[in-house]
């Protein structure tokens, strides 16, 4: 691993690294690079490594992102995404698999519910929650109830269904006035709303970024954590930093800059533009290591 520079030492033609706004950010970070080889990096895939796009089909990883995480990923403990698509259609989204430089990336997808990794190129998961299949049968109907919504759709992810606003007449209020139907509808069969982005996910309980994230650093000994999302959906993740923190491990709370999102963005140690800044950020980071 290249540690002999002082990671204080500017490096020619590194992109800039931002400073945290917070003195737990900045002693997150300067823990970090201190021991780079003991971090472990935690990043969201939607809004965070891939643009926003109104059909989640169409996602794919920022142009730079798989070159900026080949480069650090050699130099740290562990590099993770953590999302709430299947670990499958991340890693084809993401363009993950057979990378130089992420043969030990892991992919936990489903909130934590399924793991890909990169060494084997297999995904492990349990099986699905019973309650899933009861409620992929009754949404259609369910929704046509709500006709005044016309441009909402099912998206079928498996071990769970999100039904997205982004292309309703008014998002907001497609989004608003069906919270609590759906909520109640989830309830009956044992599941509960993740509300996202102009989306609102049926899944089941029991699971989510944080509870995965801390299983995660916890399991590989980790010596501090970057962990960088978009989404309400992050906020468990960025509780299980603030956690470990509480515990004396070292971490830094990144958001992909939403105006969308402001729950996050007020909880970060640094918000920077969008998936193009948190690519440019995990290339200074690797360009200090």
């Amino acid at each position: 691993m290249g540690h002999d520079t002082d990671s204080t030492d500017p490096v020619p033609d590194a992109p800039a690294l931002p400073e945290p706004a917070t003195q737990a950010g900045r002693d997150g970070l300067a823990a970090l690079l201190a021991r780079p080889e003991r971090a472990v990096i935690a990043l969201d895939f939607d809004g965070t490594l891939a643009p926003i796009v109104p059909d989640p089909d169409r996602a794919r990883a920022h142009p730079e992102a798989l070159p900026a995480l080949a480069a650090l990923a050699p130099e740290v403990a562990a590099v993770v995404v953590v999302t709430g698509r299947p670990a499958g259609v991340a890693v084809r989204n993401g363009g993950f698999a057979g990378v130089p430089g992420l043969d030990h990336l892991v992919v936990l997808g489903h909130y934590g519910a399924e793991r890909w990794d990169a060494a084997t190129g297999e995904v492990t998961a349990p099986d699905p929650h019973p309650g899933v299949a009861a409620v992929r049968a009754e949404l259609p109907g369910f929704l046509d109830r709500f006709g005044a919504w016309q441009g909402t759709w099912i998206e079928e992810k498996g071990r769970s269904l999100a039904v997205h606003t982004r292309r309703a007449e008014d998002p907001q209020a497609a989004f608003e006035a069906l919270r609590g139907p759906l909520a109640g509808l989830a309830a009956r069969h044992g599941l509960i709303v993740e509300p996202g982005r102009m989306v609102l996910e049926l899944r089941p309980p029991g699971m989510d970024k944080g509870v995965a994230l801390l299983e995660h650093v916890r399991a590989l000994g980790a010596g501090s954590v970057l962990y960088a999302g978009d989404d309400l959906g992050d906020l468990p993740a960025f509780t299980a930093v603030d956690k470990l923190r509480s515990d004396g491990l070292p971490g830094v709370l990144v958001c992909s800059g939403s105006a969308e999102v402001t729950e996050l963005s007020s909880r970060a140690d640094l918000v920077v533009p969008g998936p193009e800044g948190v690519v440019r950020l995990l290339a200074a980071l690797a360009a200090r290591m």
